[in-house]
């Protein structure tokens, strides 16, 4: 199976007289035929992570090895086979679809620019294509305009699967739906993902969403990745205090009490000008704004560590379930 890594990632955003580090030195890797999800707060470079990825954004540093082989930079075939392996679904169907074009052409398209088939071929896929994601033959000469939100979000789908990829990189495909569709959009993607084998990056803000799809979670903060886990291992014993927050934010999914909650305080810092040390010490409940002797947050960015196994949290102090341990080495 294809292999996706991206190693010391870094992308910056030039605005003015200011640079924005919207992603920074983070490490990633989709396991074959399984699903990681990526999730953090709104504006924390997920969607940059997702773009440098397909280099549609220029990459800073680092690398994006596809089974070994180093992406970045790739132009003309190297970036067209690139994109016949990865395929992204995005958050916003209504922008992703060109109105002007029917179902049936958009696939065509699709199909034309990295496949080679005879016109009764491509008839043939396209239908097929539309059987994938649940849409009858009639949508092939409609437009988008004439579908449901969740419709044209299952004819992206169609139209990523289009070129035959390995990776599907999924992209907040369920933010812009009715909530009572968004489960038939997850359970969809899972279909296909256990009829066609591939491997899924799996983007939300929504824990719930990412718990019930991903085998492995890595959390992001304001550019950089805080914690990566096993998603069993996450929920149940969450090792960085941000991830611990979010899951707690969770309704109905853990028995703490409301007491017994970590919640944020503090806003969050602007990223053009993100805090020395550990990003998130200005609004850490376990940090040094309630332990004044933890300089070291301040100081000291934390390297990931203090994991058991295949848990790992860039953490100073990370949690032990629910309580706090000794720092870890820095």
């Amino acid at each position: 199976m294809t292999t996706l890594d991206v190693r010391g990632l870094s992308v910056r955003y030039h605005t003015g007289a200011a640079t924005l580090t919207a992603v920074d030195g983070i490490d990633l890797s989709v396991p074959p035929g399984g699903t990681l999800g990526l999730v953090g707060e709104s504006g924390c470079g997920k969607s940059t992570v997702a773009r440098a990825i397909m280099q549609l954004v220029p990459v800073a540093a680092g690398r994006v090895l596809l089974d070994g082989e180093d992406v970045v930079g790739a132009r003309g075939p190297r970036l067209r086979a690139l994109h016949r392996r990865v395929q992204m679904v995005f958050q916003d169907p209504y922008a992703s679809l060109n109105p002007r074009m029917a179902v049936g052409e958009a696939l065509s398209e699709a199909i034309t620019t990295h496949r080679v088939l005879g016109a009764r071929q491509r008839v043939a896929e396209v239908v097929r294509l539309l059987d994938l994601v649940g849409l009858d033959t009639r949508s092939v000469t409609k437009y988008p305009h004439q579908f449901s939100g969740g419709q044209r979000q299952r004819i992206a789908i169609a139209r990523a699967l289009a070129v035959g990829p390995d990776i599907l990189i999924a992209d907040e495909v369920t933010s812009s739906v009715d909530v009572s569709v968004q489960a038939t959009i997850l359970n969809l993607l899972k279909e296909l993902q256990r009829t066609l084998g591939l491997s899924f990056l799996f983007i939300s803000h929504n824990l719930a969403v990412v718990r019930y799809m991903s085998d492995v979670v890595s959390v992001m903060y304001l550019g950089r990745i805080v914690e990566c886990a096993p998603t069993a291992a996450l929920f149940a014993a969450p090792r960085h205090p941000y991830t611990r927050v979010l899951v707690d934010s969770i309704p109905k999914t853990v028995s703490r009490t409301s007491a017994g909650r970590m919640r944020l305080s503090g806003d969050l810092p602007d990223p053009r000008d993100p805090p020395p040390g550990c990003r998130f010490h200005t609004r850490c409940p376990i940090g040094p704004m309630t332990h004044p002797d933890r300089t070291v947050c301040r100081d000291v960015a934390p390297s990931p560590g203090g994991g058991i196994g295949t848990h790992v949290a860039a953490c100073h102090f990370p949690l032990n379930g629910t309580q706090a341990t000794g720092p870890a080495a820095v």
